[in-house]
């Protein structure tokens, strides 16, 4: 099984005391970078949910920075103590609380002058309390139950400190401690609360806080390495930087100051209330909420960033600033080092050099999902797979396709495109771009032929297609949704023949058009790369809502809304038309190189449905909301990834659930309706499906038998995360099927026979007991035992013995 495809930016990243290797919180795992190279080195893999804070033990001494140990905390309620140079796991503390975030300030306090080492060793984590959770579940909803706790551990005694609760929040909050470890602290909406850390940690010390007061929700703060200065950044922009704060409350005896001074409000601008501060400033320049905020290590320059993804350096003395714009993507956060990184929502952490600030190296995951606009959502096909070389085509932001190898965990390029088909091969690729009306005017669709290198797989424009399809009235019926409406002349539909350089689209508008490669016509007067239209063909004039080529091309089928149009490619000419479903028909894929063709409709009664080609009738079908199919190349197998009905996402009486699954993934032999396998799935909205050949060079976890799989069954789920495994494989089975306690619950409805023919009489056992019950024939047997249906006669047995009788003469017995 090969898992990728994870978030590198769902948690800051760490670096190694020696700046060779980057840590990345990546779902379940801690990915290791090499930052030299970019490439993965090594995984820390156990913990069972994301993790959420990664922290490297500093080094104390020069000597001891080739020493390699971290902290990780995660949702699944567990801390883990690691050696990352081997890896090796070398404790686990469980505190039952999933675990949003941890700071251990006593790694980042200078060591004493004595040789006297601390004792114990504590972390404060930001917990979610489930407990409270599941009483109101259970009872009655509390809206303001307080369900975020900033709590103590006791990491040398594996254990909370008991009774010790910091703060209480509605949600958990990000935990920020300073550089030196003295202070840390949290957002609260429109608040700040810092703690300062004992100078002695002991389990029940006494820690002071104060609380700092704004308008506006706070989304993230930064402490000065060495001076009591604290920042802030809002969700309107606004940066305000506090100085001198805990003064009153944290004042030493080394560092006291003057009380009268403070009670003064005309000493103390921008201060709010009786908030302990000696100043407060505002800065303003971005325009948008505030994600990154961070002081240099000399406390000089104050870093920011936002949604608009430029990196903002102020000059702390003077509020001077400058600028890294043209980063590409939202920024999520930034982390110190001689070598900082810089961590995008576009799932890519940017190693800078400063303090010139060049992106020397950038560490790029999987592209994540982006919004359609909301007439475009469940029409627009936005994951295409290359089943010989293991790659998939995603649309990401900014009107990018991203290709992006499963087998190897890693990009491989973009173009600027949306909808988009991949052809068998993957040397040919067909997208769709959409220019979206403004006040029903400026509307542009094109259609676009792209040709992939034999080295770099880089993809070329070849020919470009303006409105491609006619323009008419609406001729999309009321059974599919409404947004459909809005785009009658948009494409439904893109796919390549297999085994020649042509390819068919299908329009909402009601027609489709046969493209063909100018090399394949052999004209001369024409460029070899260019495409033309072959052929045009409608029927009914029915909106065309799907379209495929069968295994050996010589079959062309395209949905008109509800039936199936079967026509020859190369002729033009209409062979049959099968059907009808109950539901407008907006996927559809002949089944390898078998007689079967797979169907699924959306809609009010959604479907699935499998058709046998050479009766031309349907052979089974299920009501089930499909959001993707995929066939096998070779076999008569197909996978679905099916919804779960919302009541199966709900708790249920015995207390089971399908903890977060929304999906299924059914294997089916296309001649028999029972699945053969089948796995729960998370995220499976806007999810895909995809049978990849195998790389007989790669190495494949659990074989049981030594032979590694021929195909391999892919998973993309709606967050872009993937799962590669072989669907015929013992382990996989045994690990990834339905418990006893996750099985599916019936959806209302008819499915199967019923669905197509109505239901059948029911049949009452006991009462067919009776009929088949031995009983004395009469005298003329024959007028009663052949009267009613003829199902249910009697057994043969029973018809001979009753006719064989009535032949015989009876006769009364003499008594001598």
């Amino acid at each position: 099984m090969i898992r990728g495809g994870r978030s590198y930016v769902s948690s800051p990243p760490a670096f190694s005391n020696d700046v060779k290797r980057l840590l990345v919180c990546t779902s379940n795992t801690v990915s290791i970078f090499s930052t030299s190279t970019g490439l993965q080195i090594s995984s820390l893999e156990g913990h069972t949910a994301p993790v959420t804070t990664v922290i490297v033990v500093p080094a104390s001494t020069p000597a001891t920075k080739i020493l390699s140990y971290c902290w990780t905390a995660s949702l699944d309620e567990t801390i883990k103590y690691w050696d990352f140079s081997t890896p090796e796991l070398l404790k686990t503390i469980d505190v039952k609380f999933p675990i949003f975030s941890m700071v251990i300030p006593s790694l980042l306090r200078q060591p004493a002058q004595s040789d006297v080492k601390p004792s114990k060793l504590f972390a404060y984590l930001s917990v979610e309390d489930t407990r409270e959770t599941t009483k109101s579940h259970k009872k009655e909803p509390r809206p303001n139950t307080m369900n975020g706790r900033i709590c103590k551990c006791n990491l040398t005694e594996s254990r909370l400190a008991g009774g010790v609760t910091l703060a209480e929040m509605k949600e958990p909050q990000v935990i920020t401690i300073s550089s030196s470890g003295k202070y840390f602290g949290i957002r609260k909406q429109r608040k700040l609360l810092i703690w300062k850390v004992p100078d002695v940690e002991a389990e029940r010390v006494v820690m002071r806080k104060i609380t700092l007061h704004h308008t506006k929700k706070l989304t993230v703060l930064a402490f000065h390495p060495t001076q009591r200065i604290v920042a802030a950044g809002d969700v309107t922009g606004r940066i305000l930087i506090w100085r001198g704060f805990g003064d009153r409350t944290f004042a030493t005896n080394d560092n006291k100051m003057n009380l009268n001074l403070m009670n003064n409000e005309e000493e103390r601008p921008g201060v709010r209330d009786n908030d302990d501060a000696d100043l407060c400033t505002t800065w303003h320049w971005h325009p948008s909420e505030v994600s990154v905020l961070i002081f240099s290590s000399d406390g000089a320059y104050l870093y920011s960033g936002g949604k608009e993804g430029v990196l903002v350096v102020w000059q702390l003395d003077t509020g001077k600033k400058k600028f890294l714009p043209r980063i590409g993507s939202p920024l999520l956060y930034f982390t110190e080092s001689p070598d900082p990184s810089l961590s995008s929502v576009h799932n890519q952490v940017h190693l800078l050099k400063m303090p010139s600030m060049e992106i020397i190296r950038s560490i790029s995951g999987i592209k994540l999902p982006c919004p359609l606009p909301e007439e475009y959502k469940g029409i627009c096909r936005d994951i295409a797979f290359n089943h010989d070389g293991g790659l998939v085509a995603l649309r990401a932001e900014n009107y990018c396709i991203h290709f992006y190898s499963l087998l190897d965990d890693r990009g491989i390029s973009e173009v600027v495109v949306t909808l988009v088909a991949l052809s068998q091969d993957g040397s040919l690729m067909s997208t769709v771009d959409v220019k979206l009306a403004e006040e029903g005017i400026g509307s542009l669709v094109c259609l676009k032929f792209w040709v992939s290198g034999t080295q770099n797989k880089e993809f070329t424009l070849s020919t470009i297609v303006y409105e491609p399809h006619r323009c008419g009235p609406c001729l999309i019926t009321e059974e599919l949704n409404e947004k459909y409406l809005k785009c009658s002349v948009g494409i439904s539909a893109v796919a390549f023949h297999p085994n020649r350089r042509a390819a068919v689209s299908s329009s909402y508008g009601g027609d489709f058009k046969v493209w063909i490669c100018n090399d394949e016509l052999q004209q001369k007067d024409l460029q070899s790369s260019g495409w033309s239209c072959h052929a045009v063909g409608s029927y009914k004039k029915k909106a065309m809502t799907a379209a495929a080529f069968s295994a050996d091309g010589s079959v062309l089928a395209v949905a008109a809304e509800t039936v199936i149009t079967l026509w020859d490619p190369d002729r033009n000419v209409l062979v049959a038309v099968i059907g009808e479903t109950l539901t407008p028909i907006m996927n559809m894929s002949f089944v390898g190189s078998s007689e079967y063709l797979v169907a699924t409709s959306w809609g009010s009664k959604p479907q699935l449905s499998v058709w046998n080609m050479s009766k031309l009738s349907i052979s089974w079908s299920y009501l089930l909301h499909v959001e993707a199919v995929a066939c096998a190349v070779d076999t008569s197998s197909f996978a679905a990834l099916a919804l779960l009905p919302e009541s199966s996402n709900c708790k249920e009486a015995n207390g089971t659930t399908f903890q977060g699954r929304d999906g299924v993934i059914l294997l089916f032999n296309a001649v028999d309706p029972v699945p053969v396998a089948s796995w729960s799935a998370r995220k499976a909205k806007g999810g895909a499906l995809a049978f990849l050949k195998a790389n007989p060079s790669f190495t494949y976890e659990n074989i049981s038998d030594g032979k590694a799989p021929q195909t391999l069954l892919a998973y993309v789920n709606g967050d872009h995360e993937y799962v590669l495994f072989d669907p015929y494989g013992k382990e996989v089975h045994e690990l990834s099927k339905f418990h006893q306690g996750d099985r599916l619950t019936h959806e209302e409805g008819q499915f199967g026979y019923a669905s197509i023919y109505g239901e059948l009489p029911e049949f009452k056992l006991k009462r067919n007991q009776d009929l088949w019950a031995p009983s004395v024939p009469s005298e003329k047997p024959w007028e009663t035992i052949f009267s009613g249906s003829s199902h249910n006669l009697p057994p043969l047995t029973k018809l001979c013995s009753a006719f064989l009788e009535s032949l015989l003469e009876k006769r009364t017995a003499a008594l001598e």
